[in-house]
């Protein structure tokens, strides 16, 4: 058959150090035999004067033209001359909304042969919602997933991305749901399916070094948490869970601003995804400090850190919305109260890791072969086994 071609249409760019869901899902399509396009859009001049962090990548150079990233995956960057993007103020949101709304009539260069020529496209949460009309007018025999990465209301969206959102919902053959808190939410629409995030099951399960006994951290500490991820990051948890618990060490890694600066608090930036996952796999506590905003009940079950603390056995902690009955290992905290902090890492860390049952958790190329099926997308053979991201 001939080799079938898969866009995915999100606002991260391939090749960055950080890796989302896309990322992954990109991977393992590819890994599947399909022909990937992942293209990074919402990126334009106003980016930089934002202080986008994937501008620390050459979006520029490479924008508006196809480049292979890795074998069968091809990153191609549309830069526009502006994008939308939330100004702050619901007032100002309406009354630039007709302007936010002519993004989408912009020329398409390479972009639009991708549209035409792919048989599976893949859209994310947020501003790629707002391309989904076009999408479907150029190709529309291409099968159109929504994978909701992220509650629209909560990733500081335009407010006319968030009413699109509403508005194109019925266009998708599928409505590809992380959490059953999303699922819900799109349940009037017979498209929607509950299909949970995946993980790089490989990479978790073979063994690595002890990051915190080795140079330059080590001796480890008695306590060694970890927080992974900057998304909804409460920045408020490091200082009041280090004042604390002094003879504690805590490990921030991810792309945010290292305060407060305190000898028991290591901030490690972002990192590259597998350099990640021994802090994950050798930490004595994990840390979700995530900030409650609207739709945040959906992180119960598609935070990516819960799922992989969970699969590595890992007692953790995280604010009382993100906990469930069937995880006892996660103990709930009272954000911005530092004596309840302290008290759910220590029942955390008082937890043996023996009792923590693993949950049943799917790799991404199961994901990817789960998205297929539900649109009756043929998968080909498998063209690169282990290539994939789970």
């Amino acid at each position: 058959m001939p080799t079938p071609r898969a866009l995915l249409v999100t606002g991260h760019y391939y090749a960055s150090r950080r890796k989302a869901g896309f990322h992954f899902l990109a991977d393992a399509l590819a890994g599947l035999g399909f022909a990937v396009t992942v293209a990074t859009v919402g990126i334009s001049p106003i980016s930089r004067l934002r202080g986008d962090a994937r501008m620390a990548y050459p979006v520029r150079a490479e924008a508006n033209r196809p480049v292979e990233k890795a074998p069968g995956i091809v990153s191609l960057v549309w830069w526009t001359p502006w994008h939308p993007f939330h100004l702050r103020s619901a007032w100002l949101d309406r009354l630039s909304a007709p302007l936010a709304a002519r993004w989408a009539d912009l020329p398409l260069g390479p972009l639009e042969a991708a549209v035409r020529g792919a048989d599976l496209v893949l859209v994310e949460s947020g501003l790629p919602l707002l391309l989904v009309r076009r999408i479907r007018a150029l190709n529309p025999a291409a099968r159109l997933v929504y994978r909701v990465s992220d509650d629209t209301r909560n990733i500081g969206q335009h407010a006319h991305v968030v009413a699109e959102e509403e508005r194109v919902a019925p266009l998708f053959d599928l409505i590809s749901a992380p959490s059953r808190y999303t699922a819900e939410r799109f349940a009037a629409l017979p498209s929607v399916r509950f299909q949970p995030h995946g993980i790089d099951l490989a990479a978790f399960d073979r063994p690595t070094a002890d990051p915190y006994a080795a140079p330059p951290l080590g001796p480890r500490w008695e306590t060694e948490v970890v927080s992974i991820g900057h998304s909804f990051f409460d920045a408020a948890f490091p200082a009041l869970a280090a004042t604390a618990l002094p003879g504690w060490r805590f490990h921030v890694v991810g792309a945010l601003r290292p305060e407060p600066k305190l000898p028991n608090v290591v901030w490690h930036g972002e990192r590259p995804f597998l350099e990640t996952v021994p802090f994950v796999r050798h930490a004595d506590v994990g840390a979700a400090p995530y900030v409650r905003r609207t739709g945040g009940e959906t992180l119960r079950e598609s935070s990516l850190k819960l799922i992989q603390y969970t699969h590595c056995r890992l007692p953790s902690v995280g604010p009382r919305f993100v906990t469930r009955p069937d995880r006892p290992h996660l103990i709930g905290y009272d954000p911005g109260d530092g004596a309840s902090i302290a008290a759910a890492l220590r029942a955390a860390r008082a937890i043996d890791r023996r009792t923590i049952r693993p949950e049943p958790v799917a790799s991404w190329e199961d994901l990817a072969h789960a998205i297929c099926a539900a649109v009756g997308c043929p998968v080909p053979e498998p063209a690169r086994v282990g290539r994939t991201g789970g």
